[in-house]
């Protein structure tokens, strides 16, 4: 049976950072975006109001700085070394995060079979973001059953990577997990732990344990 590979994206295939921070750095805006990140972590606000604030916070957003966020973040090494891996051994890799669906989008570029993130209006901003449309940790278990039923696959063939705790629902749900230098809230919970900044280290702990 083929597996599905989730991976979060913030603090996971980014190592020490966001998309919310690596986009506010091409804008001058960094401090305020590490702000909402601790915000945020600490629960003082829902990811709804984390949505409303950093689309407030790039009001002036253009896809050039899209670009050079995503361009220019500290990645992972050898993600896209991982992803073609999975592919060639006939399993599925997927992204799912809380971050923007135009930054996390990108990543399907690389070889992920698809990205999910929360939903904002187009760039340049036109419209308001529509809370209805940003992700949660209980959604991620739900775009994981919507991934599985499109692969063909069910949640005990699930691997799911992630660093906090947006990914604790999703390390419950499935039976295989990897915290990637996780926070506290991930302690004891995950199946393997990696600490580092190479993703093929990461993905060794679950390579061979088929």
């Amino acid at each position: 049976m083929a597996r599905l590979h989730l991976f979060d994206l913030d603090g996971t295939l980014l190592h020490g950072t966001s998309a919310p921070v690596e986009i506010s750095r091409q804008l001058g805006l960094e401090a305020e975006a590490v702000a909402l990140d601790r915000a945020i972590s600490a629960g003082e606000i829902d990811p709804p109001e984390y949505a409303r604030r950093v689309h407030t916070l790039w009001a002036k957003l253009t896809e050039a700085h899209v670009a050079a966020a995503f361009d220019g973040a500290p990645w992972l090494a050898r993600i896209r070394d991982v992803w073609a891996e999975i592919r060639a051994r006939g399993d599925y890799c997927a992204v799912v995060s809380l971050s923007p669906s135009f930054f996390v989008e990108r990543l399907t570029g690389w070889g992920a079979h698809a990205a999910h993130g929360s939903r904002f209006p187009a760039v340049p901003f036109t419209k308001p973001v529509d809370p209805a449309g940003v992700l949660s940790a209980a959604a991620k278990v739900l775009i994981a059953d919507r991934l599985c039923q499109e692969f063909g696959v069910t949640r005990a063939d699930c691997v799911a990577y992630g660093d906090s705790l947006s990914d604790k629902d999703l390390f419950a749900a499935v039976p295989v997990s990897v915290a990637v230098n996780a926070d506290r809230h991930l302690t004891g919970i995950a199946t393997h732990a990696y600490e580092g900044k190479d993703l093929w280290d990461a993905y060794e702990l679950v390579r061979r344990d088929r």
